[in-house]
């Protein structure tokens, strides 16, 4: 069983090497689909704070887990999704199906993939708020392309706590958190 786990291991720290493919429309930006994993995965961490009633273990490893497949089959922009089908399924049933872990993992993709619970629909505003993050920083950088992805974006915001975060994302510059303590501020060290 370790030696399964470790080819896991290696198969999810794949993920680093893995270009977020839709970044290539904007001519600017990028970063990996674990880069992307993370800040899904810590947004939906905050997100099970402000829904008591959501499964916090359930909600964070869905987001863990939501692109294991794309270590396999590559990360499909929306338009590759247009001409390019990728049997995720496959990809998840020949890298989890028989692992130990595999039906855990399993059933949070597939969870994730249908939408339906609380922690699903947490778990997809994440993803959706985490690519927001990523525009919004682009957008105060001064890169317009992005402004026309963002309404985009919003619309597939499915909870109460999603449509609430993306609005302080929105209303909020990108180096706020650190500009004013060091800048504003006129506390400049020197």
């Amino acid at each position: 069983m370790l030696k399964r786990l470790a080819d896991l291991l290696f198969e999810a720290n794949f993920l680093k090497k893995i270009p977020r493919s839709g970044f290539q429309f904007l001519g600017i930006g990028g970063e990996s689909v674990a880069d992307h994993t993370f800040t899904t995965a810590f947004i939906a961490l905050v997100m099970a704070r402000l829904e008591p009633e959501a499964d916090s273990m359930r909600l964070v490893g869905m987001c863990l887990v939501h692109d294991l497949p794309e270590a396999r089959i590559g990360d499909l922009n929306y338009v590759q999704k247009n001409y390019v089908r990728a049997d995720e399924k496959k990809a998840v049933s020949a890298g989890l199906g028989t692992h130990p872990l595999g039906a855990d993992f399993c059933k949070w993709i597939d969870e994730f993939n249908a939408g339906q619970s609380l922690e699903a629909r947490l778990a997809n505003d994440a993803d959706q708020l985490s690519l927001l993050i990523e525009l919004k920083i682009l957008v105060d950088t001064g890169y317009l392309p992005p402004k026309h992805w963002l309404p985009n974006v919003m619309k597939r915001l499915k909870t109460d706590i999603g449509k609430q975060l993306a609005r302080l994302i929105m209303e909020t510059e990108h180096d706020h958190w650190w500009r004013k303590i060091f800048i504003d501020s006129n506390n400049v060290s020197k």
